[in-house]
């Protein structure tokens, strides 16, 4: 009797709170470090990533609108669904990974624990980072932090599941709406992960996961102009900058966190939330009653 010839599963991607095909029909077979097959991953194309970015336009200015306490509520809820399917994610994570068990589950763990901390800052990092500013002028004068709007992510070299998390805690934490391409070595846990973002509350378009091959889609999406911000995650300091270049078409900001940083506690502080903030500042005038400073 002939080898019988292995089903592997078809990974789709996750746009829009659907997970369609890529536009391309194209697919690929990873192998994690000890050679095993991982499954068919969508090869997708730059027209998903277009459909990706309209997505979170359109969810964007909804999502910052919600309250700092529904935001909070939502990554909360977030970490409880991946709690949840913890061992699921644990055999996953050790089998793309090549990983003991022991090792998948602290690497599952924190990346629960990473969402229950920015839920925290949530209704918090507002206070920190705003300010009410001296004047010379019969004026009242404020800055306060508003989401940069939407972010594309780009997972690079050593980022795994915990750098696609932070990733997309931290963003969505200050009112971003994100799309991110996986490590195309490391596409199962990300993909499995979009059906814990589904049964979260998270609004349709808020988090877009694609799968695929770097070197072909970030060159658009660094240059995309209706994308207000890039993230790189384990890229060298020569590959940034390539990417550097093609965002000041329409004046991207950019940021470039290592593999270091997103797999270790230095990226869990409100600094990562203000990488993705814009101060706002407002002048309100005021005049002067029996003495006294009136707003109006």
């Amino acid at each position: 009797m002939a080898d019988r010839i292995e089903v592997l599963k078809t990974y789709k991607i996750y746009i829009n709170g659907k997970f369609p095909r890529t536009e391309s029909g194209r697919y690929y077979v990873p192998l994690n470090p000890e050679g095993e097959k991982l499954g068919n991953i969508c090869w997708s194309s730059r027209k998903d990533v277009r459909n990706a970015v309209v997505s979170a336009r359109k969810a964007q200015e909804p999502w910052a609108g919600r309250s700092a306490y529904n935001n909070s509520q939502i990554l909360y809820r977030i970490a409880e669904n991946l709690e949840s399917r913890k061992t699921e994610f644990i055999e996953l994570v050790a089998k793309e990974e090549s990983v003991a068990k022991d090792k998948a589950k602290k690497i599952v763990e924190s990346s629960i624990d990473r969402f229950i901390y920015f839920a925290g800052w949530s209704d918090k990092f507002q206070q920190l980072f705003s300010s009410v500013n001296p004047v010379a002028s019969s004026h009242f004068n404020f800055s306060m932090s508003e989401a940069t709007g939407v972010v594309t992510a780009i997972c690079g070299k050593g980022i795994n599941f915990k750098g696609l998390i932070s990733a997309i805690a931290a963003t969505i934490c200050g009112g971003n709406t994100i799309v991110i391409l996986s490590n195309e070595n490391a596409p199962l846990s990300a993909i499995s992960f979009a059906e814990v973002l589904q049964h979260s509350d998270v609004p349709a378009g808020v988090v877009n996961i694609l799968t695929g091959k770097k070197e072909e889609l970030e060159s658009h999406m660094a240059s995309h102009m209706d994308v207000n911000a890039l993230l790189l995650l384990g890229y060298s300091t020569k590959e940034a900058i390539q990417l550097e270049e093609l965002a000041t078409e329409n004046l991207k900001r950019v940021r470039s966190w290592s593999a270091e940083k997103v797999n270790s506690d230095e990226v869990e502080n409100p600094y990562s939330i203000q990488d993705f903030l814009e101060t706002k500042t407002t002048w309100h005038p005021v005049e002067q009653i029996g003495g006294a400073t009136a707003g109006y």
